[in-house]
């Protein structure tokens, strides 16, 4: 699917954000990414905030509950998953205020939420064991996850009136394929997963959610060096990574961002620090390195405002209130700039 939702020269963010006031967090994204706003993530405010506990109360019956080692199956909802629960609905009220506020419908609206296999990495069995040991419990995650995307992506619709699209965050991935998950005990790392394994069950979510939405989906993994290839070819339709993954990148790393890129999948390039740097940067400073990857692949730099979206480096849950308003407004900025570059660039 290549439908492209967002107008040309977009930005978005990855999710997360500092604070603990959904009301204000949303409000900022639709006042600085208003082409291209998102679900705000507020990790800060603890247990059912992060990452894992917000995709768990999307969860279609099954729950979870907190252990002194993280999430863990549950048998029935209990006040960790409610508060899950509770914390989603608060933030959607806000993001329906934010819209109504800004008084205008957005292009497209962005949702996050854990794929299966960082899902089943950092949820655990009643025994202690990774979810993603239980290819049966795995299935059963996955179904359920779909199964409760379906329904969120139906009332995020609802509260907005804009397409939505959905990304699916992985940066457990990299550990997943690598065999670099502890096991219970900790003296010991779950077996790899083979690679055609892994990426038949991202297909799987890919496929369930572009059947829900209709729009294209986008995979996420901030890691070192991300496995594009792989997310190309379980089937998504955009892919998201930090663009400091190239510093020092093989030839053959580029090669596969090449790959991807002429194969029609639009790049959400993560150019602008997650946390405030020690000298503050320009613009240009966050925008040369999408510039310079377009000339090393060979691309026409047209492609930027063709197939790019910018993104800050990750989340900003670890910046600033101030650096997280200036991050947004550089990406912001920055997707301008891949339509009509500023002289000298």
């Amino acid at each position: 699917m290549s439908e492209r939702l967002w107008p040309s020269g977009a930005a978005t963010a990855i999710g997360s954000m500092p604070g603990t006031d959904p009301a204000e967090a949303a409000a900022v994204v639709f006042g600085e990414l208003p082409d291209f706003p998102h679900l705000p993530e507020l990790p800060a405010r603890g247990v059912g905030a992060d990452m894992l506990g917000r995709t768990a109360a999307l969860l279609v019956d099954l729950a979870v509950d907190v252990v002194p080692s993280g999430y863990r199956v549950a048998t029935r909802p209990g006040h960790d998953h409610r508060r899950a629960v509770d914390l989603l609905r608060w933030d959607l009220d806000a993001v329906q205020e934010a819209r109504e506020k800004a008084g205008a419908t957005p292009p497209v609206f962005k949702v996050q939420l854990a794929g299966p296999w960082t899902l089943g990495a950092g949820i655990e069995l009643p025994r202690g064991h990774r979810v993603l040991t239980d290819h049966g419990a795995l299935r059963d995650f996955t179904s359920s996850l779909l199964d409760g995307l379906a329904g969120h992506v139906a009332e995020v619709q609802a509260r907005t009136g804009a397409p939505v699209v959905v990304q699916f965050d992985e940066p457990s991935l990299p550990a997943v394929l690598a065999g670099g998950l502890s096991t219970p005990s900790g003296y010991g790392n779950v077996p790899a997963v083979p690679e055609p394994e892994v990426r038949d069950l991202l297909t799987t979510v890919i496929e369930g959610a572009r059947g829900i939405t209709g729009r294209p989906v986008i995979l996420h993994c901030c890691a070192g060096k991300p496995p594009l290839g792989l997310l190309r070819k379980a089937g998504a339709d955009a892919l998201a990574f930090d663009l400091a993954a190239l510093d020092g990148a093989s030839a053959a790393f580029l090669d596969e961002i090449g790959e991807v890129w002429d194969g029609g999948a639009t790049l959400f390039l993560g150019a602008v620090p997650a946390t405030g740097p020690a000298s503050p940067p320009s613009l240009k400073d966050v925008g040369e390195p999408a510039f310079r990857l377009a000339d090393r692949l060979g691309f026409n730099r047209s492609v930027l405002a063709e197939r790019a979206v910018p993104t800050p480096a990750c989340g900003l849950a670890g910046a600033t209130p101030e650096w997280m308003r200036r991050a947004l407004s550089l990406t912001r900025d920055l997707g301008k700039a891949f339509v009509e570059p500023p002289e000298g660039w």
